[in-house]
């Protein structure tokens, strides 16, 4: 129940953030297209190339943001496996470790979850462990107490 609360909350949040992201491109937009009809010059011109690259810069963000709740969306969290894989919910050193994308620190129910990408330094090396075994990352050794 634990993992499928983490999953709802990520979602949530890569929702939440397309979302801001999908209204200041908008916004963006719509204040080129307003410049545009403004008198010429120099200024003007600095003006909506600036625009411009932060449509870019913001459209970069939302393919990336578009992938990952992709990403999330193909991941069943009631699914459970005794080796960590794409989806598992891990408890090592204490701390929960949910391998699915790469969201960082999140708090549910008053417990710390660091959502890490299989990519991530971390999340790589923990892929295909099983409970009882460790990782070594950064001078700290994790040891895997379970895998949901």
């Amino acid at each position: 129940m634990f993992k499928q609360k983490i999953y709802q909350h990520c979602l949530q949040l890569i929702t939440r953030n397309a979302s801001a992201l999908e209204q200041n491109l908008n916004e963006l937009t719509e204040g080129v297209k307003n410049d545009s009809k403004s008198s010429a010059g120099d200024k003007h011109e600095t003006s909506i190339s600036m625009m411009q690259l932060e449509q870019e810069k913001i459209r970069k963000q939302l393919h990336e943001a578009l992938i990952q709740k992709t990403e999330l969306e193909k991941l069943n969290p009631k699914l459970t496996a005794n080796k960590v894989s794409k989806g598992s919910l891990v408890k090592a050193n204490n701390i929960y470790l949910y391998i699915s994308i790469a969201l960082g620190k999140i708090t549910i129910d008053g417990s710390v979850v660091m959502v890490v990408s299989p990519n991530s330094p971390l999340g790589a090396k923990l892929m295909g462990k099983l409970k009882n075994e460790q990782v070594a990352m950064n001078s700290i050794i994790y040891l895997i107490e379970s895998i949901e």
